[in-house]
C-alpha cells in the first residue's frame, strides 16, 4: 500500500507542479501578492498515523521514503509555503481508537509503553499522501484569516439553546453539496444556523418550524433575519409549518430542493412538538380573527420515531433526484449503523460520520442522497418502512435525556454531584431575583428625584 501511495503521489506531483509552473508564469505581472517560482517555494511533509504513536525517528523514516519527489526549495517546518500531508490509516473502533493498538502500558500500567510486535506488523488499510489545500497561512479555508471565528456564534445578534455550531453547519452543508444556486431547506429551522450557512455557500434557503416565537424572534433587532443581515446575505424565506403535515401545508409539486439539512429536535434539549390538541380529545376550538395574528398553535408530543420516518418522507417527496438529505442523529453505545439508522425507500445512505460526546453519547451525522422517484401511493409503506427493527430501533434514539439521567445515577458520587448542581441553580435564581428587585427599586428611585427635581 506504500509502494502504491508513492507511484500515485509521484504522478500526482508531477501533473500538480507542471500546472504551478503555468500559473506561476501566467501570474508574474501581479505585484500584489507575487507566486513564487516553485524551486524558492519552502515545504514540508507532515505524518498522520491515526490511532497510532510513531517515534521523530520513524517519522523521518516514512518521510524519506519520499525522497524520490525531489522537491527543489529549502525545508520548512514552521509556516512553510507548501505542506504535503502523509496519512498511514489503521482499523478504528468507535470510540477512536485502534482495534490493534500498536503499544501497551506495562504491567503495573505507569511504566513506558511496550511495542506489541504482531500488531506492528500488520499492513495498513491504506496510505494517502497529497498537498495540504487547507493551510490557514494560505487563507484557503474557513479556518484562515479569522474566517471561522467570524461566523462563530459567539458572533451573532440572535441564538437558542438548539442553535447548531458553525463548523459543523459548514460540514453539513458540505456533505449536502450545498453549492451557489442550490435550493436548500430546513424543516426544523430555529434560529436558522444551518441555513445561515448554506447562505453563505450561494444557496437560497427555506426554512420552517412549527414554533412562531422563535421565527419571529425576540425583537425586530434580535431574529433570524437579522442574523442573515449581520453578514450581508439575502434573508431566508421563513414559513410557520409542521412538519409531520407537509404534504397538507404545501402544494403538491415537483421535486424542488437540491439539498435538505437540518437538526431534527430529539428532547435533549428541546422536545419535538406537531399540531394537535393537548388534552387528546381532538376538539378544536375556532380563534378569533382580531388574535390570529399573535396566536400560538396548540402542540403536542411529537415522537422521534416519527419525526424522523416524517423527515425522510418528505426528503424523498421533495428533493430533486440525486439531492442530498444530511441530518444529525444522537445515539447510545448500543446503537448500530447498520439496524437502526432510520431507511427510506427512495434513498440511500452514503455516509454516516461519528463524533463521540461523551461515554455514553456520540452523534452522527448521516447524508443521504435520493435515487428512486417518489410514488404518493405508497406513502403508508414508506412511512411503516423507516424503521428496520421497529420499535426497537426507534427507541434507541428516543429519551436519550433519560437514558442519560440513569447512566449517571450508577456513576459513584452522583448524589453529591446532584445536590451541588441543585445549590448552585437554587443560588443563581435568588441572584437573578435580587438583581431584578435591586434594578426596579434602582429606577423608581430615580424616578422620584426626577419628581422632586
Amino acid at each position: 500500500a506504500e509502494a502504491e501511495a508513492e507511484a500515485e503521489a509521484e504522478a500526482q506531483i508531477d501533473s500538480e507542479l507542471d500546472a504551478q509552473a503555468k500559473y506561476n508564469k501566467d501570474t508574474e505581472h501581479n505585484n500584489h501578492n507575487p507566486i513564487k517560482p516553485y524551486h524558492e517555494r519552502s515545504w514540508k511533509i507532515t505524518i498522520h498515523t491515526l490511532g497510532s504513536t510513531y517515534t521523530r525517528q520513524e517519522q523521518n523514516e516514512m518521510r524519506s521514503k519520499f525522497s524520490f519527489l525531489q522537491f527543489p526549495g529549502p525545508v520548512q517546518m514552521k509556516h512553510p509555503d507548501d505542506e504535503y500531508l502523509f496519512i498511514r490509516e489503521v482499523e478504528l473502533d468507535a470510540m477512536g481508537g485502534a482495534v490493534y493498538p500498536r503499544h501497551c502500558k506495562g504491567e503495573d500500567g505507569k511504566t513506558k509503553k511496550e511495542l506489541i510486535p504482531e500488531n506492528d506488523a500488520r499492513p495498513p488499510l491504506a496510505c494517502y499522501f497529497g498537498r495540504v489545500l487547507g493551510n490557514g497561512t494560505l487563507g484557503r479555508n474557513w479556518r484562515g484569516s479569522n474566517r471561522l471565528f467570524r461566523y462563530s456564534l459567539k458572533k451573532r445578534t440572535y441564538l437558542g439553546p438548539t442553535s447548531m455550531d458553525s463548523e459543523l453547519s459548514l460540514i453539513m452543508t458540505n456533505l449536502a453539496k450545498v453549492q451557489k444556486g442550490s435550493f436548500a431547506f430546513d424543516p426544523f429551522v430555529g434560529t436558522g444556523s444551518i441555513l445561515l450557512t448554506a447562505a453563505l455557500r450561494g444557496a437560497q434557503t427555506f426554512g420552517t418550524d412549527i414554533d412562531l416565537r422563535v421565527l419571529r424572534g425576540r425583537n425586530p433587532n434580535e431574529n433570524i433575519v437579522s442574523n442573515f443581515q449581520q453578514y450581508g446575505l439575502p434573508p431566508p424565506e421563513l414559513v410557520r409549518s409542521d412538519n409531520s403535515i407537509y404534504h397538507r401545508h404545501f402544494r403538491k409539486h415537483l421535486p424542488l430542493f437540491d439539498a435538505i439539512v437540518t437538526d431534527p429536535p430529539y428532547g435533549i434539549r428541546a422536545g419535538a412538538r406537531k399540531s394537535g390538541s393537548r388534552r387528546g380529545d381532538g376538539e378544536v376550538r375556532p380563534v378569533l380573527e382580531e388574535y390570529r395574528y399573535d396566536h400560538v398553535a396548540q402542540t403536542r408530543p411529537y415522537a422521534v420515531s416519527d419525526v424522523m420516518a416524517d423527515l425522510l418522507n418528505v426528503a424523498a417527496m421533495t428533493l430533486v433526484m440525486g439531492g442530498r438529505l444530511t441530518y444529525v442523529i444522537p445515539s447510545m453505545l448500543d446503537f448500530n449503523e447498520e439496524e437502526d439508522l432510520p431507511r427510506h425507500d427512495c434513498l440511500k445512505v452514503v455516509s454516516v460520520c461519528y463524533q463521540p460526546l461523551q461515554t455514553e453519547l456520540g452523534r452522527r451525522t448521516v447524508t443521504m442522497e435520493k435515487v428512486k422517484e417518489y410514488d404518493d401511493r405508497k406513502r403508508d409503506e414508506y412511512l411503516e418502512g423507516t424503521w428496520v427493527n421497529g420499535p426497537q430501533s426507534a427507541e434507541k434514539v428516543a429519551n436519550i435525556r433519560e437514558r442519560l439521567i440513569e447512566a449517571a445515577k450508577k456513576k459513584p458520587g452522583y448524589e453529591e454531584k446532584a445536590a451541588w448542581r441543585k445549590q448552585k441553580r437554587k443560588e443563581t435564581k435568588e441572584a437573578k431575583k435580587r438583581a431584578k428587585l435591586e434594578g426596579a427599586e434602582r429606577s423608581q428611585f430615580q424616578v422620584n428625584q426626577f419628581n422632586r427635581r
